[in-house]
């Protein structure tokens, strides 16, 4: 089954790149592999403080998983899969595509600010060409009806 790819980070935009993975995954069949990266500069501490960070870094991305996936289960009817990695996201969110051979689409959200769509979306717009997969970009400020209608 081919899914989509949807990077969870704290951004406001990520809630519309992953209302746009659920509702295509919904209308095609597909399902929905759900990211989040843990970057090593947030526990750069000593051994014992570091793994007490780590661990609640994790149930952080866990609840605010679980928040995504009740909703694309009960509205969406997809049922996604979260992945953890420690790292740098660009490196992992490439790891996890080459690892994984039925991801067919990366759904990034980009920012609305005027500083640019992202860090991220800058990051991997500039490797798209060599990815095995094609990059959807959703707008931040999208409305969801909007996305309704597209997807």
């Amino acid at each position: 089954m081919r899914k989509f790819l949807v990077v969870l980070d704290d951004t406001r935009e990520c809630l519309n790149a992953m209302r746009f993975a659920a509702m295509r995954a919904a209308h095609t069949g597909a399902g929905v592999t759900i990211l989040s990266v843990i970057s090593p500069d947030e526990y750069q501490h000593w051994i014992g403080v570091s793994e007490i960070m780590r661990a609640e870094a994790r149930e952080r991305i866990e609840a605010h998983f679980e928040v995504f996936a009740k909703w694309m289960r009960d509205r969406q009817g997809v049922d996604p899969e979260l992945i953890i990695r420690e790292g740098e996201p660009v490196t992992e969110i490439l790891d996890v595509i080459q690892e994984d051979s039925s991801i067919g689409v990366l759904v990034l959200g980009a920012g609305t600010d005027k500083s640019g769509p992202g860090p991220l979306v800058t990051q991997m717009s500039r490797n798209s060409g060599s990815l095995p997969c094609p990059i959807t970009i959703v707008p931040g400020d999208m409305s969801k009806e909007r996305l309704e209608a597209i997807t």
